[in-house]
């Protein structure tokens, strides 16, 4: 298989080795010299232009800094037709869609992608990459794209759906661990290993993780009522975080921001819902200030 890949930052260069150590013969460009040697050694093909990149793969594969720059370096290539260009770019949605429509206006088929990773862990077969947009090109270069990791999903035909959930995954992944680490500051300040925590309260936090799927649910419905569980019943706890988080000298912005957000859904009528009616106030776009 005839793989081009663009860009050899660190990431890139991890995409570009995987594909060599999957046996692909593999072209590779950077628009800065000298990132190529290395891979170069290892067997790749290096490129002068990457328009002689491009005429090398039947697979292309961008993985650059921006999608603007994913675009120019593309448009910068010549001839895009009877090509699959992958982007691999970091960006919004709405982004990965442009690139999309303006790639099969130039005669390429088109898939976004978006790694769910660090670099060294391209390859790893319990490694996630989200992938959306044109399906036939996807299921054809499958096992080429599998060598990246064999955790591949592919969303479908909307290109912009793999940018979406790694935001979601992302803005998820900062939430918890901006969570654990005020937790953590607490703890510290009174001499608690945090360590200790995590051991003692390990069946709290499994079952954190594993109220997430009857969250969704009921997010999908929009159905907020529940029999328990009441989200007026957490208020109390969270105004005690905040006091506990000011008295200890513990900078308090995380907790009062969660103060302010359930104080508007109590105040709106709401207070007898799950925790999941907390979406309706991120879909105003605004919280009480």
């Amino acid at each position: 298989m005839a793989v081009t890949v663009l860009g050899l930052g660190e990431m890139g260069s991890a995409l570009a080795g995987a594909f060599l150590d999957g046996g692909q013969r593999t072209t590779v460009w950077n628009r800065s010299p000298g990132k190529a040697d290395e891979l170069v050694a290892r067997g790749a093909v290096g490129a002068s232009t990457a328009a002689e990149a491009v005429a090398g793969g039947d697979l292309v594969v961008v993985n650059v800094k921006g999608n603007d720059a994913a675009r120019s370096i593309l448009a910068s290539a010549g001839s895009l037709a009877g090509r699959v260009v992958v982007n691999l770019t970091d960006g919004t949605s709405g982004e990965a869609r442009e690139v999309a429509s303006w790639a099969v206006e130039r005669g390429a088929e088109y898939v976004h992608g978006q790694i769910m990773t660090i670099a060294p862990a391209i390859g790893h077969p319990d490694s996630v990459l989200f992938f959306g947009g044109d399906e036939g090109a996807y299921r054809r270069y499958r096992e080429v794209l599998s060598l990246l990791g064999g955790g591949g999903k592919f969303l479908g035909d909307d290109a912009g759906a793999p940018a979406l959930f790694g935001m979601a995954m992302n803005g998820t992944m900062w939430g918890t661990l901006n969570g654990f680490l005020h937790a953590a500051a607490l703890l510290s300040s009174q001499g608690v290993e945090v360590k200790r925590f995590v051991e003692e309260a390990a069946a709290s936090l499994t079952g954190l993780l594993g109220y997430l799927p009857s969250l969704a649910e009921e997010v999908d419905r929009g159905e907020y009522a529940v029999p328990f569980g009441a989200l007026k019943h957490h208020l109390p706890a969270v105004d005690d975080l905040v006091r506990e988080s000011r008295e200890r000298g513990i900078d308090a912005e995380f907790p009062s921001y969660t103060q302010r957000l359930l104080r508007a859904v109590v105040e709106d009528g709401h207070g007898d819902d799950s925790y999941s009616r907390v979406v309706e106030r991120f879909r105003a776009g605004s919280t009480a200030s």
